[in-house]
């Protein structure tokens, strides 16, 4: 059979949802673990909404015209995100997901990102090596947290509503905190009104595109991390991703009753600043 490789387009959505949902459902399961979507509808809606984003590009793997896989990258900040990506069961462990991968770090060579991120389930130990073989290094174990919503406040700090005067004082924190920013992911999300920012003594401290799976926060410290964390109504998808080696943050959400729901790790290639404050990583990055 013959494998082509075309840029993805929204018509795709359909029948890359429900490839994202089979394969992440199957590797989950052989491992005890709950899948990262819990639906093929819910799969569609992402993948339609990834593809109808101009700031996200994506791929599509076909065998005699029958798309068999994809991938994305996300192009929306200074560094770029890779994920998700997914090869239906039935034509697994070929090279479809390798040349997915290399798909998409041509397109951030093509467009000189700087660096490219992703994270992976560490229980994939294929995809691990896979994306190591690549060039990707480890760079943090991460921990996905879920349960109820915390609630409450935290002494001096104020969470609100994220505005658009918001974004410079927000990308300088990120800028500080990660050498580079966010900018397109923290616009989406005051736009579409899921963006908190922390504030102590007047000054922007911490902001949360949303306290999800697909969100990322930045703070000058744990503590308003902590503000933020529990000032979301919930925490979407599988969970929120907390840095492991974060002991203080770590430690706080056990306390509270969060529950660990799987390891992940977070890979990179190219530009990568250890962090100079507290941080919550998306599922891309």
């Amino acid at each position: 059979m013959a494998l082509t490789l075309r840029r993805a387009i929204p018509a795709d959505a359909a029948a890359c949802g429900v490839i994202d949902y089979e394969a992440f459902e199957a590797i989950a399961e052989q491992h005890g673990f709950p899948p990262d979507f819990p639906s093929p509808e819910i799969a569609t809606g992402v993948c339609a909404m990834l593809l109808a984003h101009p700031g996200i590009y994506g791929v599509v793997a076909e065998l005699d015209g029958q798309i068999v896989g994809s991938n994305f990258l996300d192009e929306r900040s200074a560094i770029a995100g890779i994920g998700p990506i997914s090869v239906s069961p039935r034509v697994q462990n070929g090279t479809i997901g390798r040349q997915l991968m290399e798909a998409v770090l041509e397109r951030a060579a093509e467009k000189d990102f700087p660096g490219v991120r992703l994270v992976q389930s560490a229980y994939h130990n294929r995809s691990l090596c896979l994306y190591t073989k690549l060039g990707f290094q480890t760079r943090e174990p991460l921990s996905v947290m879920q349960g109820r919503a915390i609630g409450g406040t935290l002494p001096g700090c104020t969470v609100r509503a994220a505005a658009a005067a918001d974004a410079a004082a927000c990308n300088q924190l990120c800028q500080r905190i990660h050498g580079h920013e966010r900018a397109g992911e923290l616009a989406d999300a005051i736009r579409q009104g899921s963006a908190r920012v922390v504030e102590r003594l007047g000054r922007i401290t911490g902001y949360a595109t949303r306290v999800a799976f697909f969100g990322h926060a930045v703070a000058d410290t744990t503590d308003d991390l902590k503000a933020l964390v529990m000032a979301s109504p919930d925490f979407q998808g599988p969970g929120f991703v907390v840095p492991t080696r974060n002991y203080e943050l770590f430690r706080w959400c056990l306390d509270q009753k969060l529950r660990l729901v799987m390891q992940m790790t977070l890979m990179s290639i190219g530009l990568y600043n250890d962090p100079a404050g507290a941080y919550l990583p998306s599922v891309l990055y």
